[in-house]
């Protein structure tokens, strides 16, 4: 049983280093899937930044639109009316003209003309025409207005698309990721389980392998396998004999090392499970 205990145990443990390496595959995982995760955070904050920044341009294109609308009528009579109105109502029109209507008497003051109905005429249609170059000349600034609010708009789709597919990319690597560290484990598993039946067929071999004295049959004589070893003495051969325990137990014995022999009788040597087994029939 301290065979068993102690040879799997260690022998799981510190030749296949199943458990470290199972363990390095979940670690390895996590930290694939914790990237992919700051990775998913980093494209929504820039996303979010790229929204807050662009958000006046929008804003600003949004309302600008709303306005041409309703100067060419497409949000309704009233609209337009209101629209038209507040054009004439506006500090810049009422500066313009009296501007225009000024420069309009004066020039017939200086020509003597004030009278005449050219003047007369000259300002009737000097308003109108004053108002409709400024609606012009402000439908024309608001298309540009409006054009801007459309690029950030786009801008701001063409954003989010890339970043959802970053987002995709990241969420698939860190899917990826977490699944391969569970399979690495599984692998890591199976691996185990293979270990632990090739061990433990050895384990049964060696137990029933009795002592290392010199009865006939393949015995377990590997140097790895002995512990408190003493030489006692040399045979003809130039073998040398040992006094040995083996590594499970079973008492005190006496035998050859499967190492030293392999040197002078290769075909006295077999191997099992990793380890030299001696045929003392053959020596």
């Amino acid at each position: 049983m301290s065979f068993i205990g102690d040879f799997l145990g260690d022998t799981i443990g510190g030749i296949t280093g199943a458990k470290q390496a199972g363990e390095a595959a979940e670690r390895a995982g996590q930290t694939q899937a914790a990237a992919a995760e700051k990775g998913i955070e980093e494209q929504r904050r820039q996303f979010d930044a790229l929204v807050e920044l662009m958000a006046p341009y929008v804003t600003a294109g949004t309302g600008a639109m709303g306005q041409q609308q309703a100067l060419i009528g497409l949000q309704g009579a009233e609209a337009q009316k209101q629209a038209i109105q507040g054009f004439e109502q506006s500090p810049l029109f009422q500066a313009m003209t009296q501007q225009g209507e000024n420069a309009i008497l004066q020039n017939a003051s200086a020509t003597g003309g004030l009278r005449g109905g050219n003047v007369q005429a000259a300002l009737a249609q000097f308003r109108p025409q004053a108002l409709n170059a400024l609606i012009e000349q402000q439908y024309g600034r608001l298309g540009g207005l409006s054009t801007m609010g459309q690029a950030s708009a786009a801008g701001q789709a063409s954003s989010g698309m890339q970043s959802a597919s970053n987002i995709g990319n990241l969420l698939a690597n860190q899917g990826a990721a977490l699944a391969g560290g569970i399979m690495g484990q599984g692998g890591i598993a199976r691996q185990t389980f293979g270990d632990v039946l090739n061990i433990a067929k050895t384990a049964a071999q060696m137990a029933g392998a009795g002592g290392g004295g010199g009865g006939g049959g393949s015995m377990f004589s590997d140097r790895r396998l002995k512990k408190n070893i003493k030489q006692i003495g040399t045979r003809a051969d130039g073998l040398n004999v040992y006094e040995f325990d083996y590594i499970w137990g079973g008492g005190r014995q006496v035998g050859l090392m499967a190492q030293e022999v392999q040197a002078i009788y290769p075909n006295a040597v077999s191997e099992s499970g990793g380890y030299l087994m001696v045929d003392y029939s053959k020596v």
